[in-house]
């Protein structure tokens, strides 16, 4: 199967952590790769923003990244990359005429709204993935939410004519259908965990005598850093570890610190700043417990990430957690944005190390069986192989021109 990904902002061959490139960058990538293992043909379209790179990358795991001239050759914020999405679907679509793929994957709501203008003419059908829903963002960041003012309308267009829709987690089908997207329409295939690079085996980094909490993910006040410190005046002798940021985030790693020192607990809060994926399965390992309390996620690989190296996982009943954490068998869910019960459950674990263990057991097993990349894109071609044999093509979008 030839498989066209279009990710407009995330590119795969960007390095993790910098401002935009993360979660998706990384889905992106390791689907593609674990595509191309299982034989097909992918060529990843993202947009060019640096004038020096070359038109097409042929990456070592096997499949094509192309650059597609939309907009300046420089890096643009994602939330104002809409104006620029005309030119992005005109240049898909005169590349899919020319070649046509047999099936589209979108990749973020841009992407989707290039992808079903630029499909409609070569008839070829579009799976989309929001990773993310304007809504769900509206909801939680209010007036902070710098998203287009048309955003949540363009979503609920893509959603309703795109072939199928794959989900990350089963909250984001309930968000879905009360978008007015048809049910029968939605499949959830979550995201991945490399397991070479991921397990239980493995060094472990060097800690001191206190007990260890890590924490990781971007400095932004929406993932939650801030009640993971509220929470650590509950829970004596233990330090955490936040790992991340990048730069422009310098400000909210100096208001975790201010944070930190308001709660009393700055001398056992470390930022750790941005930790390479080559470092990072060794500090999650360093663990003993990995705490996720973001105000709402589309999906969280770190919890994945952490149940994949055999650590035990209490995180924030919101989202995409609430799939990958089972409470009480991989780790607790907890609240969102709660101290109190973070950190009563938080000393209940660390009190328990038979627990901790059956957890951390428990949680690699998981991770093994369901999300490894191999098993995920098998699932992403279950979907593409029922609407390609359908014969379903994107839906015309009338007046969804941008």
């Amino acid at each position: 199967m030839r498989i066209a990904m279009v990710s407009e902002h995330a590119n795969p061959l960007a390095a993790l952590g910098g401002v935009d490139a993360g979660g998706q960058n990384l889905h992106v990538a390791e689907l593609s790769a674990a595509l191309v293992r299982a034989g097909h043909r992918v060529t990843v379209h993202t947009r060019r923003d640096d004038p020096d790179q070359p038109e097409e990358v042929l990456t070592s795991a096997g499949f094509t990244v192309r650059h597609v001239t939309a907009g300046p050759a420089r890096p643009v914020p994602k939330d104002e990359l809409l104006p620029h999405m005309n030119e992005f679907a005109l240049r898909l679509e005169q590349d899919w005429l020319t070649d046509p793929p047999d099936v589209v994957h979108a990749h973020f709501w841009m992407s989707g709204l290039a992808s079903v203008l630029a499909a409609k003419s070569a008839g070829v059908p579009v799976v989309q993935t929001f990773h993310a829903l304007g809504v769900v963002k509206r909801r939680h960041q209010g007036d902070a939410d710098t998203s287009p003012p048309d955003r949540i309308r363009i979503e609920r267009m893509v959603g309703k004519h795109a072939a199928r829709i794959a989900a990350t987690c089963s909250d984001e089908v309930f968000e879905l259908v009360r978008m007015g997207v048809p049910r029968a329409s939605v499949s959830v295939v979550p995201c991945g965990v490399d397991l070479t690079r991921f397990s239980p085996d493995g060094p472990a980094e060097r800690k001191g005598a206190r007990r260890r909490l890590v924490a990781v993910g971007r400095l932004v006040p929406r993932k939650g850093f801030s009640t993971a410190i509220a929470a650590l005046r509950g829970v004596p002798d233990t330090e955490l570890v936040i790992a991340g940021g990048s730069d422009g985030e310098d400000e909210e790693a100096d208001r975790l610190r201010w944070f930190a020192e308001r709660m009393g607990v700055a001398d056992r809060v470390h930022l750790r700043g941005a930790v390479s994926r080559e470092d990072m399965p060794a500090l999650l390992r360093s663990a003993d417990l990995v705490v996720c309390t973001p105000w709402y996620e589309p999906f969280g690989i770190v919890p994945l990430e952490a149940m994949a190296c055999g650590v035990p996982v209490v995180a924030a009943a919101v989202g995409g957690l609430t799939d990958t954490v089972v409470d009480g068998v991989t780790g607790a869910l907890v609240p969102p944005r709660q101290p109190g019960p973070l950190a009563a459950k938080l000393r209940e674990l660390l009190a328990d190390p038979t627990t901790l263990g059956g957890y951390g057991a428990a949680g690699a097993d998981r991770a093994r069986a369901r999300y490894s990349w191999d098993r995920v894109a098998r699932d992403t071609l279950r979907v593409y192989s029922n609407v390609h044999s359908a014969g379903v093509p994107a839906s015309a979008v009338a007046g969804a021109e941008v």
